[in-house]
């Protein structure tokens, strides 16, 4: 164990521990002469001795302010496991011990935390022991090298803010979003999509790359009872053993191995309802000359360069008959040239049911747009199948896929994914989907979105199935005179929100603060919340079996919301400006707050674009609190909402208040608020709320613009509008009254 004095701390981590802003750690350092001294690092990045720092805290009442998920991420770092001196198997053995963890009651965790070290690492290899048989790997393990902190640490975590959020803890460093090991979860709009793809109701659900256990747990939520899982890495077999545990409902029987699935199928005699897939891409080595004879090859043996074709015929081997998958690939499997013979078979064999393709940053890679292949196993004596369903989803996002292209690479946390339109991606693809599943013959094509292909016309020379130029061939059917009135209509909208746009910019109802900013005194979320001054509630994921909300700050029942039919307001709403657009699916409908007006709404992970936080009106009004969303509800005697909406939501509040190193969580207890006379806040609120208006008609003409855009680009290209000759001679006798002649 090492020495408490070797300990040191950065002045971020100073920050996350005292609950402030890093500049306010800054300030400390430049206006208190007894802050402890860096005792390590570099002049620009300096060290802090651990204890000193949180003597100097205590003595002026931060000594607390940590949630104990940050006292754990903290305990990791300084300990041996965090440091870089171990493996993956210390992990592991960690994740097994946050399952234990997890099915005991709140007073035996206490009870633990206290212990003498010595006792400690006995009780957890005892609490281990119990689980051993429900993860890979579990048996044997050991934890009497293990820093008694961070076992300490663990079990005070998972008492205060459940198992799942402690897992998130462990997998910051360890496993999530690693170029290392090509591990990369699966962001959960993307995971319940392919979810709602299977058709009907599969009970028994395989993913034989399962990861961190993502497709699976949105199988669960669809009603899954039986989910095998396999992962080539030992640590994320685990880690998604201990995550199905934990979120699964009550009776699912889970199933995990850890073993190459291609190579050792560990569930070799398996015949499952249905297949969800997100594989490795690229691999060239996945088994190509051992496994030339294969039996799963019964549409071709895939070439070396092709393992993403070997997992499409894998998954089918695993399939009863009629049984679906959903795998999600890379682009270049619907069209590169070692593929055509695979690809040819699975078309003319009817098992390829469907191609959808994504925005460019769905998911891992960012840069590329990823497609999602639907397929069935073929039943014997079955109807013939004589067209492909391809979506292209892309289109209806690029306002977004520009906008990141615009900001340049954003893979933290997913922002990039989180930052699409998945409301309207989802019901695009589900849509058609759904209306050729049902009856191909009547499916009637989309245009630009969805078209059914004869399979005839795909089994040419290529057997190119790339959504997009096959998509794209259906333009010519849209009706011009439809096409003309619907880019004017969008046009005249655009007008509309221009001059909309332009009012709220005209606010300018304020002034300088004077020689220096101005500084208040400022309590937590937290504190307001003990004091009886708002609020705070939180929702719970379907399935979920978490205790509590984060910091302690409360809980709310859900009253008179049972009724699974209401929206449900997510985080992407925020950020987006939109209505409620989220899944009932997502969360626990007997337990999920219902949102009122005044309510303040904050987003529970920082990332991406668009606001952090919003004032309920009548639109969010009566819809279930979405699973990624903090709700805050004032006492409108002593806090303004638009107050207390802009102070939560500001960019230094919120980094201050955000923890993690992939994703960056936001602990509602911990943001601060300024100590004002209400009638000061309502100036400060009328401000922010003209501020929310500005940044919604900009959202709102952004939207329009570039639909208006789109559609006269595709009417022009497409053949259904025509450039008006009158125009063009105006635009030229102008040219030339300015004397315009020469094209410089």
């Amino acid at each position: 164990m090492p020495q408490q004095s070797s300990a040191q701390v950065t002045a971020a981590e100073i920050s996350r521990i005292a609950g402030v802003t890093r500049a306010t750690v800054s300030n400390w350092r430049r206006r208190y002469d007894d802050f402890p001294e860096p005792s390590g690092g570099a002049e620009s990045s300096p060290l802090y001795d651990l204890e000193a720092v949180r003597a100097w805290l205590a003595s002026r009442g931060y000594a607390s302010a940590a949630s104990p998920a940050e006292e754990l991420r903290t305990t990791l770092r300084l300990s041996a496991h965090g440091t870089g001196d171990s493996d993956d198997g210390a992990t592991a053995d960690l994740l097994l011990l946050v399952l234990a963890a997890a099915r005991r009651t709140p007073d035996q965790l206490t009870a633990a935390a206290r212990l003498p070290d010595a006792d400690l690492a006995v009780r957890a290899e005892r609490d281990a022991a119990g689980v051993a048989d429900a993860v890979p790997g579990g048996a044997g393990v050991r934890f009497a090298g293990v820093d008694p902190a961070v076992l300490r640490a663990l079990y005070v975590c998972v008492r205060d803010e459940g198992g799942q959020a402690t897992l998130g803890v462990l997998a910051e460093r360890e496993l999530e979003d690693s170029a290392a090991s090509g591990a990369y979860r699966t962001p959960p709009p993307l995971a319940d999509l392919l979810a709602r793809l299977l058709p009907g109701a599969p009970a028994r659900v395989l993913d034989p790359a399962c990861g961190s256990g993502a497709l699976l747990e949105a199988a669960a939520r669809r009603g899954a009872a039986e989910l095998y899982g396999q992962d080539v890495l030992p640590v994320q077999a685990r880690r998604s053993a201990v995550s199905l545990l934990l979120t699964a409902p009550p009776g699912t029987t889970v199933s995990v191995r850890a073993a190459d699935s291609l190579r050792a199928d560990a569930f070799p005699d398996l015949a499952a309802d249905a297949v969800l897939c997100n594989p490795p891409f690229g691999d060239r080595d996945w088994g190509y000359d051992e496994l030339a004879y294969d039996p799963r090859w019964a549409y071709g043996v895939p070439a070396r360069a092709e393992s993403e074709l070997a997992w499409v015929q894998h998954s089918l081997a695993h399939l009863t008959p009629g049984g679906y998958a959903a795998l999600l690939l890379p682009p270049a499997t619907a069209g590169r040239a070692s593929g055509r013979r695979v690809r040819a078979e699975l078309v003319r064999s009817g098992a390829l049911r469907a191609v959808v393709a994504l925005p460019v940053g769905a998911s891992v890679p960012f840069h590329i747009g990823l497609q999602i292949w639907i397929l069935q196993r073929p039943e014997p004596g079955g109807a013939e199948r004589k067209s492909v369903l391809f979506v292209d989803t892309a289109e209806s996002s690029a306002a977004d896929a520009k906008t990141d292209a615009r900001t340049g690479p954003r893979t933290r946390g997913g922002s990039r994914s989180a930052s699409l339109d998945w409301a309207r991606i989802t019901g695009q693809a589900l849509g058609a989907w759904h209306a050729f599943a049902a009856d191909p013959d009547a499916f009637e094509d989309e245009p630009g979105v969805a078209r059914a292909v004869d399979v005839v016309d795909l089994l040419d020379e290529t057997v190119d199935l790339t959504p997009t130029r096959l998509v794209r061939a259906s333009r010519s059917d849209v009706d011009p005179a439809k096409l003309a009135a619907e880019a004017d209509a969008t046009r005249r909208n655009l007008v509309k929100a221009a001059k909309s746009l332009g009012r709220a910019a005209g606010y300018d109802d304020w002034n300088a603060a004077g020689g220096a900013a101005r500084e208040w005194r400022t309590a937590t979320a937290a504190d307001l919340a003990r004091g009886g001054a708002l609020t705070l509630l939180r929702t719970t994921p379907e399935g979920s079996r978490g205790r509590g909300d984060d910091d302690g700050a409360g809980k709310g029942g859900r009253g008179a919301g049972a009724d699974a039919a209401r929206p449900v307001f997510t985080g992407s709403d925020i950020s987006r400006g939109s209505g409620p657009t989220g899944d009932p699916a997502t969360v626990r409908t007997d337990t999920a707050p219902v949102i009122a007006a005044g309510d303040v709404l904050v987003r529970a992970v920082a990332s991406g674009g668009g606001a952090m936080s919003l004032v309920a009106g009548e639109a969010e009004a009566g819809a279930l609190l979405g699973p990624h969303v903090h709700l805050f509800r004032p006492d409108p005697a002593r806090l303004d909402a638009w107050f207390l909406a802009g102070f939560l939501g500001a960019e230094d509040n919120i980094a201050g208040a955000s923890t993690g190193s992939t994703v960056l969580n936001v602990s509602p207890g911990r943001l601060r608020v300024p100590l004002l006379p209400l009638e000061e806040q309502r100036r400060y609120g009328e401000a922010f709320r003209r501020v929310h208006e500005l940044r919604a008609e900009a959202q709102r003409a952004t939207r329009l613009a570039e639909e208006t855009a789109r559609l006269l680009s595709g009417g022009l290209t497409g053949g259904q509008l025509l450039p008006s000759s009158q125009g063009t001679a105006a635009d030229a006798a102008t040219v030339r009254g300015r004397g315009g002649d020469s094209p410089h």
